[in-house]
């Protein structure tokens, strides 16, 4: 009985050895927010379709065809830094209607999540649900940060990200800004790993085509 019991606890710890080597496996596959790099100016863009909260469908082409499209990615309802950012376009939002363009945000976490984000900000324009990190592969911005931060952001600002996301790889977006001409094609970005850094709204009016 006693050696039964020392190989059900042998099979279990090799069990959790497998597990967790098969999840550093696949983190070396996730890029740092280091590696990440974003897509440059003049970059012509992959169409994509995506959801709103609501279930309402986005078509980049389609929209493209109406106006410039601003692309703004943020973390989640959880960050205070993207919650005061998408408040403040909020605030400033006929300033950038009148130039012609339409704000389109993006988030990884789930429709219930952007609900929330809604609230928070009262934001009146588009926030699709980027689910599978679709839209900011595309980008490049998505990135996994590391451990410790993922802990932080959990149990400080209670970010859940392994159940608020589409998967469990916690993965996030910089929060970057990108402005895409009726081409199709990148003519500003604002690209920074540092979180505290946004796009102003003088610099994305400054910047519309």
């Amino acid at each position: 009985m006693k050696n039964y019991k020392l190989l059900n606890q042998f099979a279990l710890i090799i069990c959790l050895l497998l597990v967790n080597a098969l999840n550093l496996v696949a983190q070396e596959n996730y890029k740092s927010e280091k590696e990440v790099k974003g897509i440059e100016i003049g970059t012509l863009i992959e169409n994509f379709i995506a959801f709103d909260a609501k279930g309402n469908e986005f078509n980049l082409a389609q929209e493209l065809k109406n106006s410039p499209v601003i692309i703004l990615f943020y973390r989640g309802q959880w960050c205070p830094v993207c919650n005061k950012h998408l408040s403040m376009l909020q605030d400033s939002l006929p300033f950038i209607t009148r130039k012609g363009a339409k704000i389109v945000a993006v988030s990884p976490e789930k429709p219930e999540k952007i609900e929330k984000t809604i609230q928070k900000t009262k934001a009146d324009f588009t926030i699709l649900y980027d689910e599978g990190y679709k839209i900011s592969n595309i980008f490049d911005v998505t990135f996994l940060p590391s451990g410790n931060t993922r802990t932080a952001y959990n149990t400080l600002l209670g970010a859940d990200l392994k159940n608020a996301h589409a998967n469990d790889s916690q993965q996030l977006p910089v929060p970057a800004t990108y402005i895409i001409g009726q081409d199709g094609k990148v003519v500003w970005r604002h690209f920074d790993t540092n979180y505290k850094k946004r796009a102003s709204v003088a610099e994305i009016i400054a910047n519309l085509p």
